[in-house]
């Protein structure tokens, strides 16, 4: 195993929160050892050994100004995120969303790290948490059963899980465009979408047979506990009738060219790849046997004849209960010296994930050089993340994705003056985008002198 008398920081876990931290922290001059286990010690969800491989949807969210997805990825951008600037140089149509090739992105992610001198890429299976110097776990949401006991025992209290599953891809030669049309909701975006229109008659038959069909068992002792903005569509449909409607199956914004009007329910397919070979389903995953998964998913239309080049799945998503461990610079209050980010740390989604590796890399660097880590201002996407992660209440404490409730509300005098609330959230963009600068200049940027608490 690699050891050496240089001071260094060691990251666990090459995915998109590991793989962010680790750039971060080798760009501030840190010698940074990335353990990732893949290839010689495999996950239910990855297809390749690469750094930063997505396993779910290929959309890192909207990226409409205004909205707190684009706030944060603003600020990445702004902070100089390596993983973002990927994104955006491997991007595939998706409307107001960044989507990325998935394939391209993860090969560019794993050439830039493998080729930066400051990153050592270790491909084996750390099982226990090294005991001196730095740390970063970014173990995501797969973290294995022996590094799970042992994070466990470090945090002091017992992990927390929940299921996440994964949405079905199909061959777009496959897709009959004749029953499809492409579109964006309200005309966003231009028609980087392909839309399956259903009415009512289609509808019906399609929710029945999602009812009746056969999910895949889960073990007796395991709990299930979904995150509830990525449900299973199944899981949808048992709450009733019309919830499909109201979710990834929602009509609204859409107006079927053919006839005119707005379909009774559409399911939307996104481009996965820039050579537009295939498409995922959005907001389509499940936990159906494959067999079962294309004898309903044959059921949308224009879907009647398609190649399913991947099924969707289920998996154990783990993380800690950040609140009562963790700092808002994501560092543990009882051992300074171990940094959590990711999933694992208790947020939820791509950016997220990547906005904590972030954080996570650079205050891990700041603390090795000797200067206290300051947390990201609250104002900021980045900041609300940190705060809600480190003092949100720790009953039933469950990961969140970035939105605008967790943003400090706009003082009530300036609330008053935007009366629509689009325009209140314009301003909170602006009002946090403004905060970010001031940090980035005095802290991300070496201007930063070391005072106040240590232990933040």
């Amino acid at each position: 195993m690699y050891s050496t008398n240089e001071p260094s920081i060691t990251v666990i876990g090459g995915g998109l929160a590991g793989s962010e931290a680790a750039w971060q922290a080798a760009h501030r001059g840190a010698h940074v050892r990335l353990f990732e286990m893949r290839p010689v010690r495999p996950t239910p969800a990855h297809q390749s050994s690469d750094l930063a491989e997505i396993v779910c949807s290929n959309s890192l969210k909207s990226d409409e100004p205004g909205t707190a997805p684009y706030l944060l990825k603003e600020e990445l951008r702004r902070g100089g995120s390596m993983l973002i600037e990927a994104a955006h140089s491997n991007s595939v149509p998706a409307g107001t969303a960044l989507a990325v090739d998935r394939e391209k992105f993860a090969e560019e992610i794993t050439r830039r790290i493998s080729a930066n001198p400051n990153i050592e890429i270790i491909r084996e299976e750390l099982t226990s948490i090294p005991d001196t110097g730095f740390v970063i776990i970014a173990t995501g949401p797969l973290t294995s059963p022996a590094l799970s006991e042992e994070i466990a025992k470090l945090t002091g209290s017992e992990h927390l899980y929940f299921y996440d599953a994964i949405s079905p891809i199909v061959d777009a030669d496959t897709i009959d465009n004749n029953r499809t049309f492409r579109a964006a909701r309200y005309g966003k975006g231009g028609d980087d979408y392909l839309n399956c229109a259903f009415n009512e008659e289609e509808y019906a038959s399609f929710y029945e047979a999602l009812l009746s069909a056969e999910s895949v068992p889960l073990h007796e002792f395991e709990k299930t506990m979904y995150f509830e903005a990525c449900l299973p569509i199944e899981e949808l449909a048992r709450r009733g009738r019309d919830t499909l409607r109201y979710g990834p199956m929602k009509p609204v914004g859409l107006r079927d060219p053919r006839t005119g009007l707005q379909p009774f329910a559409a399911v939307q397919l996104r481009q996965e790849n820039l050579m537009a070979d295939s498409y995922n389903l959005v907001g389509f995953q499940n936990h159906l046997r494959f067999g079962e998964q294309k004898r309903v998913l044959r059921l949308i239309p224009g879907l009647e004849q398609a190649e399913f080049i991947k099924f969707g799945q289920i998996h154990r998503n783990t993380f800690i209960c950040a609140p009562a461990v963790l700092t808002e610079t994501l560092r543990m209050r009882d051992l300074p010296r171990v940094f959590f980010a990711g999933q694992i740390s208790g947020v939820e989604g791509y950016i997220e994930a990547i906005a904590t590796g972030f954080m996570a890399g650079v205050h891990a660097a700041e603390a090795m050089r000797g200067r206290v880590p300051e947390p990201a201002p609250r104002m900021t996407a980045m900041g609300s993340l940190a705060n809600y992660i480190s003092r949100a209440e720790t009953k039933n404490f469950q990961p969140m994705n970035i939105t605008f409730a967790l943003l400090p509300a706009l003082a009530s005098d300036l609330a008053r003056t935007r009366r629509k609330k689009a325009d209140r959230r314009r301003l909170q963009v602006d009002l946090a985008l403004q905060d970010f600068e001031t940090w980035k200049n005095r802290y991300l940027l070496g201007e930063y002198e070391a005072t106040g608490n240590a232990q933040s």
